[in-house]
């Protein structure tokens, strides 16, 4: 356990020890307090919920994902927006939450450091959750708005008004939802580099959460991607163009029910 350190002594180390130190600091038994709060917070699966209230299941309705965009096209804004506000609070919970139980289990004064591995790995556990929920045999929803909460939570103010921003811009000019959380994902990392080697932002542990984050929005889109290139993408506002694999499927079957046993 490291004795109380002032978070200005901690600059005259290297990165290198402070990682090592810190790492010792946070125990393993710590982290585990940390990650499965998270990672059970995030894997509430809010739109499956609000769907069941409405007496559908919203993984047998339009692109079949839990997240908010699906809620919003199947059930409207009226149960699409709760379910995204919904999506957000849990990551910014989550960050709360594992800031807050690092403040009590580490001997103050707290290491700024500390709490910034506090909030990048409960984050991190949140996201994880809502992307693979236990609950629904780890196939959850794509993060993005999970990852706003945790970005609000933990992000420099310049950094989130900029991914937002980026955000908002590409979805107004181009209507795909997909192609803006893919591009604000790109976004976060790039931000967070300039404002690091700007010094205006001092935890690398933020940096590689950043990217962390970004790589694991953009592996969740792979299919919106894969559709993008392709130009089959559904535009939000818009109903979902039909899936030949689906209709030849369809007619599949038709005809084999058709066809005496």
């Amino acid at each position: 356990m490291v004795s109380e350190v002032d978070p200005s002594g901690l600059n005259s180390h290297p990165w290198e020890v402070r990682v090592l130190r810190n790492m010792t600091t946070l125990t393993f038994l710590n982290f585990s307090l940390i990650l499965l709060p998270a990672y059970l917070i995030g894997s509430i699966p809010f739109g499956l919920l609000i769907g069941k209230l409405q007496g559908i299941d919203i993984r047998q309705h339009g692109s079949g994902n839990i997240g908010a965009t699906n809620v919003w096209r199947t059930l409207g804004p009226k149960w699409g927006l709760p379910t995204f506000l919904l999506d957000v609070a849990k990551g910014a919970i989550a960050v709360w939450l594992g800031r807050e139980i690092a403040f009590h289990r580490v001997p103050h004064p707290v290491p700024y450091e500390i709490l910034a591995y506090a909030e990048a790995f409960s984050g991190l556990a949140c996201i994880l959750g809502h992307s693979f929920p236990v609950w629904l045999r780890f196939k959850g929803g794509k993060g993005v708005a999970t990852s706003l909460g945790v970005i609000l939570g933990i992000m420099p103010l310049l950094a989130t008004c900029v991914v937002f921003g980026t955000w908002a811009l590409v979805f107004g000019f181009f209507r795909y939802v997909s192609l803006a959380s893919i591009v604000a994902a790109i976004t976060l990392p790039l931000t967070l580099l300039i404002l690091m080697l700007n010094n205006l932002m001092e935890s690398r542990v933020t940096f590689a959460f950043g990217c962390a984050a970004a790589l694991l929005v953009i592996r969740r889109h792979r299919e919106n991607i894969q559709r993008l290139v392709a130009g089959t993408e559904n535009r939000f506002g818009r109903k979902a163009k039909p899936n030949p694999a689906d209709h030849s499927e369809k007619a599949s079957g038709d005809s084999q029910s058709s066809t005496p046993a």
